[in-house]
């Protein structure tokens, strides 16, 4: 058997950019992070890819912020078919059982893969989800899931390369899987129609009702709201959503 550890990088969408396409795959993948174990956890090869973006092709800022990612870097890189074909080739043994830090890689994957309507029965669809083994190794709930750089830092491996990048956060994972791997840990099977029912009964579609916000501003300003001033409420709500400004709150702020 062959673990396949890995950790991707996504891009996401900037104001107004093909709406439909947002939808049906708004987490592009922008890099291919993956380290290889045998059946013992010994490190075999590693692999690592940036694609070039064509759903969302300019860098949300958000995400270079966090990655260190930018336009120029993905500007001459291969498109998501041919780096998944060589990332098939890199997976090889058909004995393979993926390992994820946490789900979203899984269901981000397989997304990217449908909406480019690539063969998917060569990828594993077992996988071991650590993120949640890791909380138990901490004696706490699975449902309170831990940073990987928290982890990292618990179990005292050593810093050697900075975090948010898919190759290193890749190799976080498997140093941290070694360091608590249990026979119990069984791999799940991923089902990605499953997933995407799942998605649909848990989270609704659900749409703003403009009017009811404009005649709340209307109701706390006392006043008419202009043509230009509800469009600029229609912006701040698209912005809003792409959760670029988002960030994270200070201690006792």
């Amino acid at each position: 058997m062959v673990i396949i550890v890995f950790d991707l990088e996504f891009n996401q969408s900037l104001i107004g950019y093909r709406k439909s396409d947002r939808l049906s795959c708004p987490f592009e993948i922008i890099q291919i992070g993956a380290v290889k174990l045998d059946q013992d956890l010994n490190t075999l090869a590693s692999f690592s890819r940036y694609v070039k973006p064509t759903i969302h092709p300019i860098v949300n800022p958000r995400v270079m912020e966090i990655t260190g990612i930018t336009d120029e870097m993905l500007a001459s890189e291969k498109p998501f078919s041919q780096v998944y074909s060589e990332f098939l080739d890199f997976i090889s043994d058909t004995d393979t059982v993926f390992c994820t830090w946490g789900k979203a890689d899984m269901k981000e994957l397989f997304r990217n893969i449908r909406y480019y309507e690539l063969e998917e029965q060569k990828v594993p669809k077992r996988y071991i989800n650590l993120q949640t083994y890791a909380s138990v190794h901490f004696k706490l709930s699975k449902k309170q899931l831990l940073r990987l750089q928290y982890t990292v830092e618990a179990l005292e491996i050593p810093l050697l390369f900075p975090f948010h990048n898919a190759l290193h956060d890749a190799y976080y994972t498997a140093e941290i899987l070694k360091k608590i791997y249990l026979p119990e840990f069984q791999p799940k099977v991923y089902n990605p129609d499953a997933q995407k029912k799942s998605d649909s009964l848990r989270h609704p579609k659900k749409i703003i009702d403009f009017d009811a916000l404009f005649a709340q501003f209307e109701k706390m300003y006392q006043r008419t709201l202009s043509e230009e001033e509800k469009e600029l409420v229609r912006l701040a709500y698209q912005m809003g959503k792409t959760h670029q400004f988002i960030k994270e709150s200070k201690v006792n702020e």
